[in-house]
Parts: C-alpha cells; structure tokens; sequence
C-alpha cells in the first residue's frame, strides 16, 4: 500500500456561489464538505485509480472525528493519531472564474503527542511501499519534521515523496526524499536565487533524489537523478486548481511504487493534475478530461 501522511488535516468546505458581493449578502447555490488536506487528497486518487491507501496524521476535536467518518463513508483506510486540540476547517469561496482559500492554521501538537504519532507511523512503514509526505504542518512539530519522516522511511527501505512550503521545504532534502514536489513559487521562496532548473538542482544538492516542479498550465519540470525532462500541456484546463497538486503528487507515487521511466511518470502526473483541475472539489478529478490530455502532452 502507499501510505499518506497529513499532519494538518483539514475539514474542506467549498462552497459555489455567483458573483461575490465583497460587501453583501452572497447567496451559496451548493456546499462540499468532505474530509481534506494534502495527503487526504492524495490518497482519494490514489483509491480511484484502484491503490490501495492508508491515511494517517493528526486528528482532534468534533472536527477531527467527521474528518474520520467522511474517510470512512469513502472507504479509505485510516489511522489518525488523536490530538487534544481541534482540527482546522478550510473553506474555499468557488464563483465564476474565481477560487478564494481561506485555511486555517490547525491545533497546536504537543511534544508527546508528536511523539506518539512518531511511534505510529515507524510501525506503518512496515507495510508501505512508499511514503507521501505532504501538506502544511500545525502549530508545534519541528520544521524539520518531514525530513525526521523521511528518514525513518529511507532506513526502513520506503521511499518518500515530500510536497511542502517554506521552512519545511527547506529542511525536507536533509532527510534523503525520493521525490521533492514544489510549485514555482514555493521552489523561489526555498531557493529565492536562479531559474526553476536551478532551484531544481539546489534541492537535489540537498539531499532530495528528484524534483519535480509544477508550472500550472505550462506543465512540468523535472530534475532527475537521469536527467531534466519537461512535460508540455497541450492546453489549458479551466476549473477548479484547488488539488491539482495533489493529484499530480498521487500519479508521482503511482510512478515510483512502479518504477515506470520518468517520462511515462511525468505524463501521467501532469495528466492527473489537469483533470483535477476540471473537478469541482479537491481530491477528485476528471477522468474523460484524463483520457483526452493524456496522450497530447509532449515530453522533452
């Protein structure tokens, strides 16, 4: 199985409106609630591409408990580590031709329950065939949390994706991932100097075994420990961007459990992530849309 870890898992809440008013009454013509944060969208792709997946992370509060049931309706495997605080809701704002996020910072971890979760997922891993690390992390553990991750995962022979932001980011390569995955504007602000190529490069430097950066509608790039690869869309996707990044972490995994060559991988995960893009909540996506971006995108 592929195991996802979501520390700061969330309660997602989108809602679809017209035309916001900023200063009036809005009116929600539809509402999603479902369980969310990174790895939870990782893993409902991962399950509807027939993966089989285990949730794990930090869960607390009444918020805590309908994230597990919504995980449960949707038959995805869990296995949460309870916190004393509550966890957080994100809620995003979808009107026409605009998508608003608001999230909120999640409950503070203690030192023990950090600890706790730590014991949890070493006993995991025994069962993974690879790791997805992702996702912002809550008031408490370390920066460096996912690089600790990753290296209980390198020692136990699972390989490790990271997709994070900022200092976590930064720290993440100490840990040796198979896979570093930042957009453009988390790679600038980890390494704020050179192009994307070499930011790329500087993670690798680091520690992180390939890199693969998501460009939005211009595609992929990919650093590799076999060489640069770029993937090329053929168009652009209008919708919802909201878990295209998750999505395209998911085709990733599926590409590294297979050991399939980079350019297949990088096909199927900017795929997957465009498709995303055309589903109305995060952590699905769309597969007619799958099927006609898939053979068009060019790989150089």
């Amino acid at each position: 199985m592929i195991l996802t870890v979501t520390l700061n898992a969330a309660l997602d809440v989108t809602y679809e409106t017209p035309p916001v008013s900023r200063d009036g009454v809005n009116r929600v013509t539809a509402v999603h609630r479902r369980a969310g944060g990174k790895g939870v969208n990782v893993a409902r792709v991962l399950a509807a591409l027939g993966e089989e997946v285990l949730v794990t992370g930090l869960a607390g509060g009444l918020t805590g408990q309908a994230v597990e049931r919504d995980l449960e309706e949707a038959g995805l495997a869990h296995a949460f580590v309870r916190v004393a605080g509550e966890t957080r809701t994100t809620l995003v704002v979808a009107e026409p031709g605009a998508h608003t996020l608001f999230n909120e910072p999640g409950p503070r971890v203690t030192a023990d329950e950090f600890a706790d979760f730590l014991r949890t997922y070493e006993a995991l891993l025994g069962e993974a065939r690879a790791v997805v690390l992702s996702g912002s992390l809550p008031p408490g553990p370390p920066a460096d949390a996912y690089a600790t991750l990753t290296a209980f995962a390198r020692e136990r022979g699972v390989p490790a994706i990271v997709d994070a932001d900022g200092e976590p980011l930064r720290c993440a390569p100490a840990g040796r991932p198979a896979i570093v995955k930042p957009n453009a504007e988390e790679l600038a602000r980890a390494v704020p100097h050179g192009s994307p190529e070499e930011g790329a490069a500087a993670l690798r430097d680091r520690g992180a075994g390939s890199v693969v950066v998501s460009l939005g509608a211009a595609g992929l790039l990919a650093v590799t420990e076999v060489g640069t690869f770029r993937a090329r869309m053929p168009y652009a996707v209008e919708g919802n961007p909201t878990g295209a990044g998750d999505a395209l972490v998911a085709g990733l995994a599926l590409g590294l459990v297979s050991a399939c060559p980079w350019p297949d991988r990088l096909r199927r995960a900017a795929a997957l992530g465009a498709a995303a893009v055309a589903a109305p909540v995060a952590g699905a996506f769309d597969p007619g849309v799958y099927e006609a971006v898939h053979p068009l995108i060019e790989i150089v």
